[in-house]
């Protein structure tokens, strides 16, 4: 009788096939929760029609994780695996739920180079909530069930009955929805991308598996022969310095400059600035724009290139002026590799910095001694500068604009931006523009002191919009073939002083006659190029959008 106290508790063994097959159920229907959300509002799937469709896409899900795990289901293998996929499931469903986003590679590559500030302000705990609801537990029970071993030839037998099954099962139960599933995935792109934990798994492969059809090889050299035009060195005691600056997540919606109803920009609308209306990005996200937008080749090209190219930076730094990168981000997605560069918020400048991040005004404190730094002979023909803006990176926009930028209130200070009222949301963004707009008046007023030694102009450029709660989207990342123009309409500023229009030739009151003109991303390359005077055989007149008021 002692004895039976005692003793532990025997568990029953389970096959493989068994955690398989719960491991699927409980991936496709628990870890589709934001899938489920949207498919509700699909109308043409309403009532009992929509119900057993449902059911029938949840089989076909379950029946497609049953093929991978089959793969996997060996003894040191499957529960690593289902580890995996129920983690992968609990982060993006948290993150789908929460931002309406999705989870395709350009995503994944983005969470990959997050950075640990940025990491930290996703931290909530809703998050920890969903994890623990959807991955921690059933791997509690997962890991406490002790796995049957039959013999290889059996185990081998079992999976491959595993792997044709759900095959089998997943094409029938397709053909029964065919009519409904083939439209659904037509008409709602995105649908694709919201299915745990497959889309995650392809996003992976992509990246991975996938990647020998992506630019591979050495370094393809550019603008070998770049030079700084003749007439452009007229007046050497009065270089050019073009200050460019790299905007953070701005949507050109929410700029007053282009008819916003809100003052988000009090400071720029004093000065002779042209503030473009309808530019398109590269990308959805930081890491997919921000190469693509220093690109010779234009979106569509850089999608489909073969090898990879330098970039701007490059051919300017080739034909003879100083480049220069300051960082206030989290990095320059290797554009500025071969360029000197500064991060500063790595200062820890007390007036500017709170902990481990830094405003953009920290930027322009530091300035004057990095220019220094340059090389005097490179500083003589011209000089650009890059800033690339913290600006207004989410969710926790509350924490980019110090108190006296806060103008519009109450913001939402919650990072899960779905559980606040979209005013506060809106409020909290619209103070990061209000700052941004402080910080560009701020960097015109520097060039303007230094008039008398160069011949100063500004160029600002988002790399990506925001949604910020329109159609339940927050945030960015979605497939550019579905992301709605929040996320792909970004703001484009230009301020050239008397000087720098003089020796560009190009007239300011030209360009605001041309500020509805449809632009893009792919116009940046071959625009820094022409006002900077490069002359090279990669630049192309057609796409410098100061060319049309150059002489007028």
């Amino acid at each position: 009788m002692r004895t039976m106290f005692l003793a532990p508790p025997v568990r029953p063994t389970r096959s493989a096939t068994t955690l398989v097959i719960a491991a699927s159920l409980w991936l496709a229907i628990l870890g589709n929760l934001a899938l489920w959300r949207t498919l509700l509002l699909v109308p043409d799937l309403t009532g009992w029609h929509g119900v057993l469709f449902g059911a029938a896409f949840a089989i076909i899900i379950a029946c497609l994780v049953v093929v991978l795990l089959s793969l996997l289901a060996w003894r040191f293998t499957l529960k690593p695996a289902i580890t995996v996929l129920l983690l992968l499931a609990a982060f993006a469903t948290h993150y789908m739920l929460m931002y309406g986003v999705v989870v395709d590679t350009p995503m994944l590559v983005n969470v990959l180079q997050t950075d640990t500030r940025e990491a930290r302000d996703q931290l909530s705990w809703r998050l920890l909530a969903t994890v623990v609801g959807l991955a921690v537990l059933p791997l509690v029970w997962l890991w406490r069930q002790p796995v049957s071993t039959p013999p290889l030839a059996q185990q081998m037998l079992r999976n491959a009955g595993l792997l044709a099954g759900g095959l089998v099962l997943a094409f029938g139960t397709t053909q029964l929805v065919f009519q409904d599933f083939s439209s659904l995935m037509r008409n709602y792109t995105e649908m694709r991308y919201l299915i745990n934990p497959l889309n995650s798994v392809y996003a992976v492969l992509d990246m991975t598996v996938i990647p020998s059809e992506q630019p591979r090889g050495p370094m393809q050299p550019l603008g070998q022969d770049a030079h700084i035009a003749t007439s452009a060195n007229s007046t050497p005691q009065q270089p050019p310095l073009l200050v460019f600056v790299l905007g953070e997540t701005a949507r050109s919606q929410s700029f007053s400059l282009n008819g916003y109803s809100r003052n988000t920009n009090p400071l720029l609308a004093r000065e002779n600035v042209t503030s473009f209306t309808h530019v398109s990005s590269c990308g959805t996200s930081t890491a997919e724009s921000l190469p693509c937008m220093f690109s010779h080749l234009g979106r569509t090209d850089f999608a489909k290139r073969s090898h990879e190219f330098e970039n701007m930076l490059d051919v300017l730094q080739r034909a003879g002026l100083a480049v220069l990168w300051m960082d206030n981000q989290s990095g320059c997605k290797g554009q500025c590799a071969r360029v000197p560069y500064v991060n500063t918020s790595d200062l820890k400048l007390p007036e500017y910095c709170e902990g481990d991040e830094c405003r953009d005004t920290v930027m322009l404190a530091r300035i004057d001694a990095e220019l220094a730094k340059l090389p005097a002979e490179r500083r003589a023909r011209g000089t650009v500068v890059v800033m690339h803006q913290m600006g207004s990176h989410g969710p926790a926009y509350f924490k980019r604009t110090p108190a006296e930028f806060k103008k519009f209130t109450p913001e939402c200070t919650d990072t899960s931006l779905s559980q606040c009222d979209r005013a506060q949301v809106v409020n909290a963004y619209d103070n990061t523009l209000v700052f941004t707009d402080y910080f560009l008046s701020r960097v015109i007023a520097w060039l303007k002191t230094h008039e008398k030694t160069i011949t100063p102009a500004m160029l600002y450029v988002a790399d990506h919009g925001e949604s910020l709660g329109e159609k339940n989207m927050y945030l960015h990342g979605l497939p550019y073939s579905v992301a709605p123009p929040e996320q792909t309409t970004v703001p484009l500023i230009t301020w050239l002083s008397p000087e720098f229009e003089q020796r560009s030739r190009v007239s300011t009151r030209c360009m605001q006659t041309q500020r509805d003109k449809p632009l893009s991303h792919d116009n940046l390359f071959h625009s820094v190029l022409g006002l900077m005077a490069v002359q090279t055989s990669v630049y192309q007149r057609e796409r410098d959008l100061f060319a049309a008021c150059e002489g007028r």
